[in-house]
């Protein structure tokens, strides 16, 4: 029974990446491809590691740093006890909405002021605007 594998141009296609990316997501231990070729400059990724690369790619998304989002995953590869798993990627979940609540609350903050200095520009645009018509 034949197995897909993939190469690194493969996936960073599929992926829209950089083959950099794929390399550095290799050092950081999220993906282990297989090594062929004269000295084993080639690497052939399986479905496995696309599956981690794809998960990987969600977690970046999620804002999740690429430390925890190795954590979660290597624990997919665990048994198959998902109670932990869950458990922890709740945990890891719960803290980021935490940061980007707090983030948002900033960002509304920010607004409401910019907001504010609109209207006295635009208020002081009008007053300048008829003090220079009367003159």
């Amino acid at each position: 029974m034949a197995t897909t594998t993939y190469t690194i141009g493969d996936l960073a296609k599929e992926f829209d990446l950089t083959t950099r990316a794929m390399r550095f997501y290799e050092d950081m231990g999220l993906l282990q491809p297989e090594r062929s070729g004269p000295a084993g400059r080639n690497r052939v990724y399986s479905a496995r590691d696309r599956t981690r690369l794809k998960l990987t790619l969600r977690a970046k998304r999620l804002g999740l740093s690429l430390s925890e989002a190795r954590e979660i995953i290597d624990m997919y590869d665990s048994p198959r006890d998902t109670g932990p798993q869950l458990r922890k990627f709740l945990a890891v979940l719960a803290q980021h909405r935490k940061q980007l609540e707090e983030q948002m609350a900033d960002l509304q903050a920010n607004l409401d002021e910019v907001k504010v200095h609109e209207r006295e520009a635009r208020a002081l645009l009008v007053r300048a605007e008829k003090t220079r018509q009367a003159a």
